[in-house]
């Protein structure tokens, strides 16, 4: 084990010190005599948050096959553990080693969220780097950027070298490769960024101009040589059997979020529902096959410890060999005392039957993800779930011993009108009646409970409804009083809850979402008046956000209120996440007039995912 970073002092006077001491259950140790690339892989959060995210523990065990390559973690310190190391000037570190950041290869940062990109500042500084790409020099670690953010990175693109689209499994050995190369000889950082900007995936920032109209909008994205690509495509893996899948992840000294052996079974989604930028750019489906998925479980077990497992994937209840799956584990939870978890299911009579069988009824309340109160609105959005679809649902439940019910819905959806408002709180009274219906009095367990909470949508670039506008906070409010007012109307209004997220966070998520490089400035300056984990609602601060919007004349508005032309260039322009925008654009009109889109099984729409050559838009002429 290497002398720990943190002296044994700072340790006892911080917070869960073992956020910060590795050496965990299955933590990679290799020989540094015999590496020749060092790779600090990075979830800019605490510990817990990103110890529970499956894309870096399948990096970690794809870069650690490598026998010239350690692919090491870090993570986010915590406040308290970010408060010393700034005044006792400790750099940041890998858990594996326990070296400093500044002696890796790589900083490769996981960006998930909107309201992380603070925390990547904090990273980087900590490290002791330049916080601007442009200032750091050759045998500095490369950052670069993975995960769902970089479909649209404009507002970090200034702090970063690279970021690679797409799924990690296709390009990264080419891009190690030529940086063994580049290490090892007297070639550029200029010129290694240009030969990576030819690596499928890689996307180099400064390699590309952007200029503006007067009236803000982007006027042209090009590259400034011609030796690098116009658009870069993200990475698709069309072979799911084939890619290797961490069998013995790291296990945490700690509790993390999701603490469980996570069983991928699937990428994408056949839905389309039109505000879901996961099921966009994930496409196509892939399916793992379900003998390699019984294998996997069995050797996770053993080499955890775990007692539990869930499966993980955008619509569990899609994957097409789910039965004889679930029937394995449950053979698994009788005779291994395994507790399986099953998220992502359609509320349907065989779901309910599974999850009779695998969870404690009595504990486990039922999910509904409605989004919208009336089928008009659910059709706008191309949910696929009718009204009687949820009440059928939850009639079947009820009978079978559950009397709790949570329903999500998002306001501010394109063409949301009061009427569909309403229609979230009659939504929930109707399935309170369905319980009072279905279960005689004496075999009720107490009061059914029907617990509704409303998000705040917010468009995101590669969804039909990137176009559309962003609801001001405070017609947010009013939305969210108008409901919570409706609930307190209904005749069963004591079984009846509603609740609704800060607009605050939402609004910034809206600008960072869809914004471009000018955002840069911003990010920086309200990092420096001290803003991370902007995520956590105890340390976010609103007030920092709109004093620095001011000082740098940043037109929220521009970014949230405003429709967009059909024609604009979007600051993502250059970047192809798969699906056309001819699609886009006909979905968008489509969610306009109301029309549904079939599912991927039941009719290809040509989003253009079929380019990829694998998943469901071959599964037919399999």
């Amino acid at each position: 084990m290497s002398r720990l970073a943190l002296s044994e002092k700072i340790l006892m006077n911080i917070e869960k010190p073992a956020r910060y001491i590795g050496n965990e259950v299955n933590m990679v140790k290799k020989d540094l005599s015999k590496i020749d690339i060092r790779f600090a892989m990075c979830f800019p959060d605490v510990y817990e948050i990103g110890m529970s995210y499956l894309g870096i523990q399948i990096l970690y065990d794809m870069f650690n096959r490598r026998e010239d390559t350690y692919c090491e973690r870090v993570y986010s310190p915590w406040p308290d553990l970010d408060k010393i190391m700034r005044e006792e000037e400790i750099k940041l570190f890998t858990l594996e080693t326990q070296s400093p950041v500044m002696d890796m290869d790589f900083l490769g940062i996981t960006i998930q969220y909107e309201m992380c990109y603070t925390n990547i500042l904090q990273v980087i500084d900590l490290s002791g780097m330049p916080l601007y790409a442009k200032n750091r020099t050759k045998g500095m670690p490369i950052v670069i950027g993975g995960g769902p953010c970089t479909v649209n990175p404009e507002p970090m693109a200034d702090f970063f070298d690279m970021f690679y689209l797409g799924e990690g499994e296709t390009s990264y050995d080419e891009l190690l490769d030529l940086y063994k190369i580049y290490k090892n000889s007297d070639m550029t950082k200029e010129e290694f960024l240009r030969k990576a900007s030819n690596v499928p995936g890689i996307y180099v920032p400064s390699l590309y101009d952007v200029a503006y109209n007067e009236g803000g909008t982007v006027a042209s994205i090009k590259p400034i040589y011609e030796d690098v690509p116009a658009k870069i495509k993200r990475q698709v893996v069309t072979d799911f059997d084939k890619v290797s899948y961490p069998m013995a992840p790291v296990v945490p000294y700690l509790k993390a979020t999701q603490d469980r052996v996570c069983l991928e079974i699937m990428r994408g989604c056949i839905r389309g529902c039109r505000f879901c930028q996961a099921g966009m750019i994930y496409r196509p489906t892939r399916q793992k096959d379900v003998e390699m998925l019984k294998k996997y479980a069995r050797i996770m077990l053993d080499n955890t410890g775990y007692e539990e497992i869930s499966l993980s994937s955008l619509s569990s209840s899609d994957y097409e060999q789910l039965d004889e799956l679930l029937n394995y584990l449950i053979e698994l939870k009788d005779t291994d005392h395994v507790n399986v978890s099953l998220p992502s299911l359609r509320i349907d009579a065989f779901s309910l039957d599974v999850m009779s069988k695998v969870q404690d009824i009595r504990k486990s309340s039922l999910t509904f993800a409605a989004e919208a109160g009336t089928q008009r609105l659910r059709d706008v959005i191309n949910k696929g779930i009718t009204e009687e679809d949820i009440l059928n649902g939850s009639r079947q439940a009820f009978v079978g011993g559950w009397d709790k019910v949570k329903l999500y819905f998002m306001m501010g959806l394109p063409t949301e009108t009061d009427e569909d408002l309403q229609g979230i709180s009659d939504l929930a009274e109707k399935i309170s009646e369905e319980y009072f219906d279905a279960v005689p009095k004496e075999k009720r367990n107490g009061r059914v409970m029907i617990n509704a909470s409303a998000s705040y949508f917010i468009p995101k670039p590669f969804t039909p409804f990137q176009w559309a506008p962003m609801i001001s906070p405070e017609e947010f409010t009013r939305r969210a009083y108008f409901v919570k007012d409706s609930f307190g109307k209904q005749k069963n209004k004591k079984s009846l809850k509603f609740s609704y997220h800060d607009e605050g966070i939402s609004l910034l998520e809206g600008v960072f979402a869809r914004g471009d490089r000018r955002l840069s400035k911003t990010i920086y300056d309200v990092y420096k008046k001290g803003a991370i984990f902007d995520a956590w609602t105890e340390y976010f601060d609103m007030s920092k956000y709109q004093e620095t919007f001011a000082e740098n004349g940043v037109d929220v508005e521009f970014y949230t209120a405003r429709e967009r032309d059909i024609d604009e260039i979007f600051p993502w322009e250059h970047l192809d996440a798969g699906v056309s925008r001819k699609f886009l654009e006909n979905e968008w009109k489509r969610a306009k007039e109301g029309v549904v889109t079939p599912n991927c099984r039941m009719n290809c729409s040509g989003c253009g995912a079929a380019t990829y050559g694998g998943g469901v838009c071959f599964e037919a002429k399999n």
